[in-house]
């Protein structure tokens, strides 16, 4: 077979359907390449290296489309392009047609055979050619966003990592698929608080099987933490309380602020009483109201309602792993 790539003329792309090592194996395999001259520059990838490797150099890319029985390109055809297809004409690349009637019309038009990477799926239902590009934009996020917070780029100064002394920057990824996963792959590399949100349990239960202690997993539920924070809000109001609302709700958290003057009881017993109804609001949406920072003395009492019969293997445990009692006592459960 006759096998082709043209270079790249979509803006801003630096790729190359067939890398000097590719068009080596398919020289080996017995077919005739054709390189169009410059397609490897954006990657380094100089005429000279496809000429090492058995492949020939042509000039334009009309060469390429009217020589080659395959077409192996990285983006979608452009219209000057799709104008050079011809049937029986095999284009394989990346085509994402959903968004581009007139691509769409244009392939079918042409009568070649168009075979889309992003479609290409494996017998386990994967997607092999699909899954290395979102690879890519995952670890590519974090290295975007760490260079956006440098205040030399407009950002806050933050560092991700940190540094002895000082907190690591707080990372929140939104979905545990590939992009997500490597995404939270690079921020945990780098040691910063990473945070995990999805809504399949399954999901969840992987990734946080995977990175352990290095990133923190929460089921996304946005209706009820927005749900949560008003009528907590409206709370505070209708006792006459100042009490701002402020958190990482990223994660499924946020904190109430209450100012109160410590030396007026019915002020304390009102900020009591809004903090207990905020806890009880919690445990009714699926919540929990411990949040990050542990259970501490005043919660310990709200853990029946949130955990119920739990609470006992909790006790085991706890007994197995402090024998004496010497950990936290009397600070996390509530007495039996």
């Amino acid at each position: 077979m006759i096998i082709g790539t043209p270079k790249e003329i979509k803006n801003h792309e630096y790729r190359v359907g067939l890398t000097p090592e590719s068009a080596r194996e398919l020289v080996v395999h017995g077919h005739r390449v054709l390189v169009q001259t410059g397609a490897g520059e954006g990657i380094g990838a100089h005429d000279r290296y496809y000429v090492e490797a058995g492949a020939e150099i042509v000039q334009t890319a009309e060469e390429i489309f009217a020589t080659c029985e395959m077409v192996v390109k990285v983006k979608e055809p452009q219209p000057v392009e799709r104008a050079m297809l011809r049937p029986d004409q095999i284009l394989y690349t990346y085509l994402h047609l959903a968004p581009d009637p007139d691509q769409t019309r244009d392939l079918m038009k042409s009568g070649a055979v168009c075979i889309a990477y992003e479609t290409v799926t494996s017998p386990h239902g994967g997607l092999p050619l699909l899954k290395p590009m979102s690879q890519v934009a995952g670890r590519m996020s974090i290295q975007a966003g760490a260079t956006a917070l440098e205040k030399a780029h407009g950002g806050r100064g933050v560092l991700l990592g940190g540094v002895p002394g000082v907190a690591p920057g707080k990372v929140c990824v939104i979905g545990g698929g590939v992009v997500g996963f490597n995404a939270a792959q690079m921020a945990a590399g780098l040691g910063a608080d990473v945070t995990i949100l999805d809504r399949d349990p399954e999901v969840l239960e992987r990734v946080g099987t995977f990175f352990e202690a290095r990133a923190k997993t929460r089921f996304s539920n946005r209706a009820n933490l927005a749900e949560c924070v008003a009528e907590t809000s409206a709370d505070i109001a209708a006792n006459g309380l100042i009490g701002p609302v402020v958190g990482h709700v990223g994660d499924g958290n946020f904190h109430t602020q209450l100012l109160i003057d410590i030396t007026n009881p019915e002020e304390i017993a009102k900020a009591e009483a809004v903090i207990s109804r905020m806890n009880e609001r919690a445990i009714a949406l699926d919540g929990t109201c411990t949040g990050e920072h542990g259970v501490g003395q005043g919660k310990r009492k709200y853990l029946v309602k949130e955990h119920g019969h739990g609470l006992d293997i909790m006790r085991v445990i706890k007994a197995a792993l402090d024998p004496l009692g010497i950990l936290n006592p009397g600070k996390i459960l509530p007495d039996a």
